[in-house]
């Protein structure tokens, strides 16, 4: 059913009152509640509905932000995008999801874009960055919000995470365990989340109180399952096979488990695991995943707290939002020990 099957007029004379007040109660100012319930139920037996675009038209805002993701199918996009509607559905916007490429040009393609408003603001999380991106993002004609990395100082709202501090706290657990051959399975070094994971896998096992061995490094061509598992069969199948792997998010963690299952090793007698990311795939796993927390829902609400601001005063100071990391223990490194927060 669609607007063209009743009008305002209409609605008005159904409800029984005045065509400003119908207006009124169908976009939701200035209106009692009484009023709302007796105009939207005469729109319903009508058929009517609001001419969304019309309205965008008239008040230049169009009740829409995006959430700019280079994979749509990764479950801790999914959580954020949770956080991020939790915020927004109760000042009446909608979230709608956008693919931005895998390289920092596609995204600033999508920044371009921006221009033809069909949006409010952007919530982006760029899977890789350079200043080129940077620059469209900074004069973009809506408010951006950058999840992944500090961009405060460029004059950009951002909230970030020290997953390098995660990754540390991974391999700390793992030695504490006993485990004395310590693997990292990365993503790309060129993104954001393979150089700052890969920066604290370096620093855990070059501290002078790392009581173990680095057993090697294997990148995987991505942040997937499927890259995972191809990426750690080169790893437990080196000279010296890790009895432990730390893996920079949860779907490379399931990954080196199924490789591991291949070779006919168990998790986690024979080989721990963790991740990272906290999903609620890993958490659902079997075995359930250890796995360093990014507070995903958190980064996701408290970018959304960050647009509403702009939205309301798109010249306000650029603000940064850090979110804290934290270790939960399960099955895949230990059957039973407390939960550790990382540092």
């Amino acid at each position: 059913m669609t607007s063209t099957r009743a009008t305002l007029i209409q609605v008005a004379e159904r409800a029984g009152v005045s065509l400003a007040s119908t207006s009124r109660a169908l976009h939701g100012t200035g209106a009692s509640q009484a009023m709302v319930e007796r105009v939207r139920a005469a729109a319903v037996e009508l058929g009517y509905s609001v001419d969304a675009i019309g309205r965008s038209l008239r008040l230049k805002k169009t009740s829409q932000i995006a959430f700019a993701v280079a994979d749509i199918g990764n479950p801790v996009y999914v959580e954020i995008m949770r956080g991020i509607h939790e915020v927004l559905a109760p000042h009446g916007y909608r979230v709608v999801v956008m693919s931005t490429g895998d390289t920092a040009a596609s995204t600033a393609e999508l920044m371009q874009s921006l221009h033809g408003g069909y949006v409010d603001g952007m919530i982006v999380i760029p899977l890789r960055t350079d200043d080129e991106l940077i620059g469209h993002i900074g004069r973009a004609p809506v408010p951006v919000v950058v999840i992944g990395r500090a961009m405060s100082d460029r004059g950009i709202s951002s909230v970030s995470t020290d997953s390098a501090a995660g990754i540390g706290a991974a391999v700390r657990h793992v030695v504490s365990l006993g485990r004395r051959r310590i693997g990292f399975l990365n993503g790309p070094l060129d993104t954001t989340p393979g150089a700052s994971r890969q920066r604290g896998f370096d620093e855990a096992v070059s501290a002078k109180d790392f009581a173990a061995e680095q057993a090697g490094v294997e990148v995987a061509a991505d942040f997937t399952v499927a890259a995972g598992i191809e990426a750690a069969r080169k790893l437990l199948g080196g000279p010296q096979r890790p009895d432990a792997i730390v893996a920079a998010n949860d779907l490379l963690a399931i990954g080196a488990i199924h490789a591991a299952r291949e070779l006919g090793l168990s998790v986690p007698r024979d080989v721990a695991v963790t991740g990272m990311d906290d999903t609620e795939l890993g958490q659902v796993f079997l075995p359930r995943l250890t796995s360093v927390s990014l507070g995903s829902a958190e980064r996701g609400r408290a970018a959304a707290r960050l647009m509403l601001g702009l939205t309301d005063d798109a010249d306000a100071p650029a603000q940064q939002i850090s979110v804290g990391t934290e270790l939960r223990v399960r099955e895949s490194t230990i059957l039973e020990n407390p939960v550790e927060t990382a540092e």
